[in-house]
């Protein structure tokens, strides 16, 4: 028997990793996406961990999702910067 994922109520506070490849402009491309989809989300949140070699680097925000159709297009928009490669 399959189980169904849990629903999600909306509007909530919903944190989304982003895994890619490091680089200086890094940050200000992620969050400027972010910004698109998220206005006004609270910076103060955003964590960053770069991996142990420093190839990747990890950044976690939360947001105030309001529906699955903004995950969905900032999950798009941030593959689309092409230096995503994973979206959790």
């Amino acid at each position: 028997m399959q189980q169904e994922p849990p629903k999600i109520e909306f509007p909530c506070d919903y944190p989304i990793k982003v895994l890619a490849r490091s680089a200086e402009d890094l940050h200000e491309v992620i969050l400027t996406v972010f910004e698109q989809h998220a206005p006004g989300f609270d910076r103060t949140t955003v964590t960053a961990r770069a991996s142990s070699k420093g190839t990747f680097t990890a950044i976690t925000i939360v947001i105030t999702a309001t529906g699955t159709d903004q995950l969905e297009a900032l999950h798009q928009d941030l593959l689309a910067t092409g230096r995503v490669q994973m979206v959790i």
